[in-house]
């Protein structure tokens, strides 16, 4: 089985949308039953977009990916990648880099590069050995006997040498240590960039996040709690830190709130539209991170 699957969706009626999924849900059969993974789920990416895809293991996320690259059908809803576009070379080709990378550990990767121009229609060969170059990945090697790292690096530069219009990434860089992340994420997102390319990246490492993705999709137990511009999600989104207090200083959604003996903590969602209210001494107004904004929302839908 290959690392990188690459399907074509047919379009539907809007130029403006990348990634669609509609009332997206996926129903599991097992012996005791059956449990629905992914349940009226609606996806809406516009083109360009780098997507963050969190949640908790088991929230869904591998799922959605899957449902996405077309590698699963859909136990209800639909899903559409790239619609109207059928004058770009590759519009509705999309690139699917799985968690456990299964490579074909006996090819070498020269194999694997050939393989992937067999596979392919369209085929990039410059960009893939410019990705395994830059990462010193050895042409002859055998894909099995490669470290984790530089197997996630061959899967890689097989899914951008198949020149996708959509990237699915389901944990691609676990196994990579943080300054080897943050090397591969500026490199694909310089590359991402160049094409045009729409990317969902999927992660439990939120820090991982800051200053590459624009987009957040965030799942809990199979539905989507989030689906926005992070800049746009944090700028509605304030802390307040003062006395104890059961209410916030502030009118709006209390998102979450914390308490000591002393001290209150509230997370407060503004209506859209609305500027940022004072607030008076001894209050305190302080911008939200990315990763408390996450934090926040997956510990309010588990109190829920």
């Amino acid at each position: 089985m290959t690392t990188t699957v690459t399907a074509r969706h047919e379009p539907a009626q809007d130029e403006q949308i990348a990634v669609r999924g509609t009332d997206v849900g996926r129903y599991y059969r097992h012996w005791r039953g059956g449990t629905w993974a992914l349940r009226h789920c609606d996806v809406s990416l516009p083109p360009g977009r780098i997507a963050a895809l969190v949640g908790a293991n088991g929230a869904g996320k591998t799922t959605l990916l899957r449902l996405l690259a077309g590698v699963l059908a859909p136990s209800e809803g639909s899903v559409a990648i790239d619609p109207n576009r059928r004058d770009v070379p590759v519009a509705g080709r999309v690139s699917f880099v799985a968690q456990d990378k299964p490579l074909y550990r006996r090819f070498t990767v020269n194999d694997m590069l050939r393989f992937g121009a067999h596979l392919n229609r369209l085929w990039d060969r410059k960009t893939a050995t410019d990705w395994l170059d830059r990462f010193d990945i050895p042409r002859t090697g055998q894909c099995g006997r490669l470290s984790g790292g530089q197997q996630s690096q061959v899967a890689l530069a097989i899914a951008l040498g198949a020149r996708p219009s959509v990237l699915l990434l389901d944990e691609p860089l676990s196994v990579l240590d943080p300054l080897a992340r943050r090397e591969v994420m500026g490199a694909l997102l310089n590359i991402a960039a160049d094409a045009g390319m729409t990317v969902v990246l999927s992660t439990h490492v939120v820090t991982d996040l800051v200053g590459v993705a624009d987009h957040l999709l965030l799942l809990a137990a199979g539905r989507l709690l989030v689906d926005g511009d992070i800049d746009t999600l944090l700028a509605r989104h304030v802390r307040y830190i003062g006395p104890r207090s059961d209410t916030p200083p502030v009118t709006g959604d209390v998102v979450r709130a914390t308490h000591t003996e002393r001290q209150s903590t509230f997370l407060v969602r503004r209506a859209a539209g609305t500027p940022e209210p004072p607030v008076a001494e001894p209050w305190l107004a302080r911008p939200v991170t990315l990763e408390e904004f996450v934090l926040a929302q997956l510990t309010s839908e588990a109190a829920r």
